[in-house]
Formats: C-alpha cells, sequence, structure tokens
C-alpha cells in the first residue's frame, strides 16, 4: 500500500487521461477523491469508470478565482480537510512563429496552468493537513524548447518556479511540492501537440517524438500516474521541492 488509506485527495484535470488515470490508482489505495474538470458531464463518465469508493464531482475552471474557492469550499464541506492536491488542469494552445503567436492564446495557456496552479496553491494550501503532498503537472517541456511551442513552454517552465517556491514555504509545515514532467504520452492531448509541431518542423510529429525518446516509445498515462501516486503517497516523505521526470529518458 502507498499510504492514501483515508487520505482526502483533489485532482483537477480530471477527466483527461492523466486526471482519470491517477484517480483510479488513489481509490485503488484507499482515497477519498474530490475531481475537477471544467465539464461536468465528463467528469461524470470519468467517474463510470473507476471502482467503488467516495468521489465528489465539481465542474471548475481552475483560471477562475471563484471557481477554484468554490472547489475548495465543497472539498471541505464534503471531507472536512485536504491531504493531496493534484493540480493536473493543462490545455495547449497551438504552434506558430512569435511574429504570429495570438496573444488570447498565449494568455489563455499561461492562465490554466501558471494561473490555475498559483490558484490551486492560494486556496488549498492553507487547508492542508501536515504530511500533504502538493503535485503539479508539468512536462518535459520545462526543461527544453521548441520553436513555436510558446504558451506551453513558457508555461512549464514558470510552473517549476511556483513549485520551488512553495516548496520552501511549506516545508515548515511537513507539506511537499513537486512536479512530475510527463514526456510524450499516448492520448488525444499530445496527439494534437505533434499534429501542430508537426506543421512546423515540416514532418510527423509522433516520429519525431519517438526518435528523441531514449525508450523509443511514448508512455501511458498510468506511467505517469504511478509517479503522482509515489509524490502524493508517505512514500515520497522526504522528497520536496523536486522536479520528478516520467519522459522516457527525453531529458536524459
Amino acid at each position: 500500500m502507498m499510504g492514501l488509506e483515508g487520505k482526502v485527495a483533489v485532482i483537477t484535470g480530471a477527466a483527461g487521461s492523466i486526471g482519470s488515470a491517477t484517480a483510479r490508482l488513489m481509490l485503488e489505495e484507499g482515497a477519498r477523491l474530490v475531481l475537477s474538470d471544467l465539464d461536468l458531464a465528463a467528469l461524470e463518465r470519468a467517474r463510470a469508470s473507476l471502482t467503488e469508493g467516495e468521489v465528489e464531482l465539481v465542474a471548475a475552471d481552475v483560471s477562475r478565482p471563484d471557481d477554484v474557492a468554490k472547489l475548495a469550499a465543497r472539498t471541505i464541506d464534503h471531507f472536512g480537510h485536504v491531504d493531496v492536491v493534484f493540480s493536473n488542469a493543462g490545455n495547449f494552445g497551438t504552434v506558430a512563429p512569435i511574429a504570429d503567436y495570438p496573444l488570447d492564446t498565449f494568455e489563455a495557456v499561461h492562465g490554466v496552468h501558471v494561473r490555475g496552479a498559483f490558484l490551486m496553491a492560494k486556496h488549498f494550501t492553507p487547508l492542508m493537513r501536515s504530511g500533504g503532498s502538493f503535485v503539479i503537472t508539468s512536462s518535459v517541456a520545462a526543461i527544453r524548447g521548441d520553436p513555436g511551442v510558446y504558451a506551453y513552454i513558457t508555461a512549464k517552465h514558470a510552473q517549476v518556479g511556483l513549485m520551488r517556491c512553495l516548496a520552501k514555504e511549506l516545508a515548515p509545515r511537513n507539506i511537499r511540492v513537486n512536479t512530475v514532467h510527463p514526456g510524450p504520452i499516448d492520448n488525444d492531448f499530445q496527439l494534437r501537440v505533434e499534429q501542430g509541431l508537426g506543421q512546423e518542423i515540416g514532418r510527423d510529429g509522433t516520429e519525431f517524438f519517438n526518435e528523441i525518446i531514449p525508450l523509443g516509445r511514448h508512455g501511458s498515462a498510468e506511467e505517469v500516474a504511478r509517479a503522482v501516486l509515489f509524490l502524493a503517497s508517505d512514500m515520497s516523505s522526504f522528497t520536496t521541492g523536486s522536479m520528478i521526470m516520467a519522459d522516457g529518458g527525453m531529458s536524459a
């Protein structure tokens, strides 16, 4: 067991592949869950795929302060406390030369990844108990650059800075803060990334990534979820301020 029995975990972006895979593993380890995403119908579909367990669904936009405050209030009303927060909501934007990159797209991506993670920390960390864990989904993009991926890559770099500040502030309360960094994952989100990048670099984006991943393949959502489970559990009790790479060696 990974030490989640009876703990309360909040997962944003829970209707996506990584969010739902993480929810499944956490339920199996005894956690009680609050799952959040933009679309309640998508959340209900994700919930239907899970095993038995205590699960609360809350539709929320993490870029909106009122929505995050509502999510925090619903969590406390339903479960009374918080032990784990998985700030996982994400969007990609587009791929374009800097002169053509749309400002509204840039701001929308940063609104979810950076503002969203900031708001989750602002509203949830004051509620978390000693021994808690705050995990942010970043990306291998946080340690590299690629042409045209201006919104997503800069947002992922920014999340690491946020994580490091939080880790030092919350350590005296025995709350750990870390980022998990997936490489290319075999899901719809990554496929959209690769289609956009492929147009920019003039070749198949999926083949491009497989060639630069030492393990030679895309990862699965469950492989990332297992890394998140480690960070959420007592198995990582001396791990904070860390970037956990789940990228098939792409960052090596």
